[in-house]
């Protein structure tokens, strides 16, 4: 029996708008009366779906029962930045406001804008009819339910929050009252009302995802949850050596899965040689019989593939053709490969002689573990992290000292939850990343995962750096150059954005990338990682068939989003580092003997 609340959850990619669109379908066409809600803003329900999408309910063309609405998260926080700045416009002068606006930009407003819109759906006071089901394509993070639940957050309140780290703002702009927001949370922790569906990859980015997400539910007492494994890979053809290895880690990746998500009541799907879009192809993924049909039919259908990416050893050759320094940063949402695609380039550059340093920001400081695969480093290579933790605890010990002296119990809560924020994280760590960019004056300097255009954008209308220095200093402005405008100098500073060959990936790093050049910050080039298409020799028709299925993803980056695209294959090995140097240097004899 169906809960009438459903949540899917997970990283972008894994199949999130896919499977909640295949279970709308699947539960109209049973003859419910089903509402499907996205609220993610790389949406691309209309696509999924066939069918005209808007910010109001309607009709999904060719269902009865199925009606959809996507909430645009970016209009939502627009208008609640306008609901919390409009009243001050004749108050405070414009530098502030242009301030509060930035402040009131990042990541976790958007999602308390979203939720504020989806909260009536759940409440009962959406505009569009009563529904058996409501279906909800992504959930909030934890972060957004512990913030609201903190009764000082409803205070109606203006003061300034703490520079450079503010995702509430005065949440006097939500439309929710505290009362509505209250019935809603304890609608999500009624297991016999809400389910909240993990979906994850058998992949272990994703599956580290999906148990830290399940504990972060849990601790807010969100119980009832179920797990669904996406793109399962089984080999069709057992010559195929390459297919078998790819099986063996997914088997693998599902062996290991963590105590937690072991507990889960479980489900998983195969990964099919189509991309799930229209109708038909929905109700195949939840109807074995037609998916056998649709995949056949597919099958059949495989043409040759004719798409050619240049590496990253193309890459590090472009990057190193006239310069000898430089600070070079990986971009990218979770779980893309920033990581390896730093990792490898750090170590190209200094196999090809110049000195380089490898720092990273990510918490789960995934850079050691791919280092460690080489055994040795090269002489003229460093390695070393940017501790997000040490560096946020700094940061927050910091504010709660000066903002939260004159504080009572609950500003004090309201103020460290605020803290939590992932905007709070990226700019203590820039405080130690300036560091780095004084290093790359001299040294080639490889980040792996760089501050946003909103956190750049955040310190600067804060005048924690850049406005500052020109204030305080004796020097002649034209010889000052502080971080911000170090990142903004594209002969000094390149970022790379990272995206899997996939439209939802795509979307996100487009996203960034409009981000970036807000701030001021054009990215030097795009590199797809795990490309099937990369690899020669494929023989498994399901692999070939998604290969095939990334040319039009990457034709679409090419042509539309920037001139300069690389790429890093797909490759099914555990020492992943090792096999992406291996691989080239083999590419690299090829090209010798030719």
């Amino acid at each position: 029996m169906s809960t009438q609340y459903l949540f899917f959850t997970g990283k972008g990619g894994v199949g999130k708008t896919s499977l909640s669109c295949a279970t709308a379908v699947k539960m109209a066409d049973e003859g419910n009366k089903v509402l499907l809600v996205s609220t993610d803003p790389a949406s691309n329900l209309q696509d999924v779906l066939d069918s005209p999408i808007s910010e109001k309910i309607q009709p999904v063309k060719g269902l009865q029962n199925l009606s959809a609405i996507n909430i645009n998260p970016e209009v939502s926080a627009q208008e609640y930045r306008n609901r919390v700045t409009e009243p001050l416009k004749d108050i405070l002068p414009e530098a502030d406001i242009k301030k509060m606006n930035e402040q009131l930009s990042g990541a976790c407003t958007t999602e308390i804008a979203s939720f504020d819109e989806f909260s009536r759906f759940i409440s009962g006071e959406n505009e569009g009819g009563n529904f058996d089901v409501i279906i909800f394509d992504t959930a909030p993070t934890g972060h957004t339910l512990r913030l609201l639940e903190l009764p000082a957050a409803w205070a109606s309140f203006s003061e300034e929050n703490p520079d450079g780290a503010s995702c509430l703002g005065p949440t006097s702009a939500l439309k929710s009252s505290q009362e509505r927001y209250n019935k809603v949370v304890a609608t999500l922790r009624d297991a016999k009302q809400t389910t909240f569906y993990l979906v994850a990859r058998a992949e272990k980015s994703s599956i580290k995802e999906a148990s830290r997400t399940s504990a972060e539910l849990q601790s807010l007492g969100l119980n009832h949850q179920k797990l669904l494994v996406n793109g399962v890979f089984k080999a069709l053809d057992q010559s195929d050596a390459f297919a078998l290895k790819m099986e063996k880690m997914a088997q693998q990746e599902m062996a290991d899965l963590p105590k937690n998500l072991q507990d889960l009541e479980q489900q998983r799907f195969p990964l099919l040689p189509y991309n799930v879009l229209g109708i038909e192809k929905l109700r195949s993924l939840l109807d074995t019989i037609l998916q056998e049909k649709v995949v056949q039919q597919t099958l059949s259908s495989t043409s040759v593939l004719v798409h050619e990416l240049n590496g990253i050893d193309q890459l590090v050759d472009d990057l190193t053709k006239e310069q000898n320094h430089g600070l070079i940063m990986t971009m990218g949402k979770g779980g893309v490969g920033k990581t390896i695609a730093a990792s490898a380039i750090a170590v190209m550059i200094a196999r090809k002689g110049f000195e380089v340093h490898l720092t990273t920001t990510d918490p789960a400081a995934h850079v050691q573990d791919f280092i460690n695969q080489l055994g040795s480093l090269p002489e003229n290579m460093t390695v070393d992290r940017i501790d997000p933790k040490v560096e946020t605890q700094r940061y927050t010990e910091k504010v709660l000292a000066q903002k939260g002296a004159n504080m009572d119990e609950q500003g004090k809560k309201l103020l460290l939850e605020d803290l939590k924020s992932p905007c709070t994280e990226e700019v203590a760590v820039f405080h130690a990343f300036s560091k780095a960019i004084q290093q790359a004056k001299r040294k080639f300097v490889v980040i792996d995962t760089a501050p946003t255009g909103h956190t750049l954008l955040l310190l600067d209308t804060a005048g924690s750096y850049h406005r500052e220095v020109m204030r305080t200093t004796g020097m002649d402005p034209a010889k000052i150059k502080t971080p911000y405008m170090a990142l903004q100098d594209g002969s000094l500073s390149k970022v790379i954005l990272i995206s899997l060959p996939e439209t939802t990936p795509m979307r996100e790093a487009t996203a960034l990338q409009e981000d970036l050049k807000r701030a001021g910050i054009s990215p030097y080039a795009w590199v797809v990682n795990q490309s099937l298409s990369m690899q020669d020799g494929l023989k498994d028709l399901l692999l070939k068939s998604r290969a095939l299925a990334e040319v039009d993803v990457i034709k679409n980056i090419e042509n539309t989003l920037t001139n300069k695209i690389y790429g890093i294959p797909f490759l099914p090995k555990e020492q992943l580092l090792t096999a992406l140097l291996e691989f080239y240097d083999t590419k690299q004899l090829v090209k010798e003997k030719k």
